[in-house]
C-alpha cells in the first residue's frame, strides 16, 4: 500500500469538483485569445487572476505519473510552480512520504487557491511536508531555495517556464527531473530543453507533458 491509497477518496472528490467547476471568464475567451494569453509574458497575472475559480488541475493520469517519477527517483526535495488547489501537490507530497520524507516548496499567487490548497493538504495529512509560498513565482522562487533539488514541476503560467527554470537550474542535481505540463504553450522553453547543448535530455510524454532530465 502507498500513501495514495488512503488519499484516494480525497483525490476522487477533488477531481469531481474540478470537473464540475467552470470559469465564466475562460468561457468568454476564443481559442485564439486563450492561446495568446497563455503565451504572454506580460499578461499572465491578469489572465490567471481571471481564472481564480478554475481548478487548472492535472489529470489523474498525470498525477499518477508525478507520483511514480518522484517515487522512483527517490526525490526528497521538490519545487512546484503552480499550486492551484493542490491536486498535483498531493501526489508529489505522497511520493515524498513514501520516500521517507522530504520538503516540497510550491508557489501560487492567488490567495484563495493558497487557502484551499493548504486545507486539502491538511486533510490529506501531508501539510507537514509542504511549504506554500504565496505570490508571483518570479519573486517567491528567487531566494531561499534548497541547495539541491531533485524534481521540478512546471505547471503555472506557461510563458514564464524558461524564467522559472533559470531561477532553480543551478540547484538541480545531475539526474534531476523536470516535468512541464502543457509546455507546447511555451515554444521558448521547449527549444531550450530540447537543444543538444542545453544540458538536458528531453522528450514529450503523453499528450501534454514534457519530461526532461538534467544531465550534469
Amino acid at each position: 500500500m502507498t500513501t495514495l491509497t488512503p488519499l484516494a477518496p480525497l483525490l476522487a472528490r477533488l477531481f469531481k469538483e474540478a470537473e464540475a467547476a467552470r470559469s465564466p471568464a475562460a468561457a468568454g475567451l476564443s481559442q485564439d485569445e486563450r492561446a495568446r494569453l497563455l503565451s504572454s509574458k506580460t499578461e499572465y497575472v491578469d489572465f490567471y487572476g481571471r481564472l481564480k475559480d478554475l481548478w487548472l488541475a492535472v489529470s489523474p493520469e498525470t498525477g499518477t505519473l508525478l507520483y511514480m517519477l518522484a517515487r522512483s527517483s527517490g526525490a526528497r526535495v521538490i519545487i512546484e510552480f503552480g499550486t492551484s488547489f493542490g491536486i498535483s501537490t498531493l501526489y508529489l507530497a505522497a511520493a515524498l512520504r513514501d520516500n521517507g520524507g522530504g520538503h516540497l516548496i510550491t508557489t501560487e499567487f492567488e490567495p484563495s487557491k493558497v487557502m484551499r490548497a493548504k486545507a486539502n493538504l491538511t486533510e490529506g495529512g501531508l501539510i507537514d511536508l509542504v511549504e506554500v509560498r504565496e505570490g508571483d513565482a518570479l519573486q517567491t522562487l528567487s531566494a531561499d531555495l534548497p541547495e539541491t533539488i531533485d524534481l521540478l514541476l512546471l505547471d503555472g503560467a506557461k510563458a514564464i517556464y524558461p524564467e522559472i527554470l533559470s531561477l532553480v537550474e543551478s540547484r538541480l542535481r545531475p539526474g534531476a527531473l523536470v516535468i512541464a505540463d502543457n509546455a507546447d504553450f511555451s515554444p521558448e522553453y521547449l527549444e531550450r530543453v530540447r537543444s543538444p547543448v542545453s544540458g538536458y535530455m528531453s522528450t514529450p510524454f503523453g499528450d501534454d507533458v514534457e519530461l526532461s532530465v538534467k544531465l550534469s
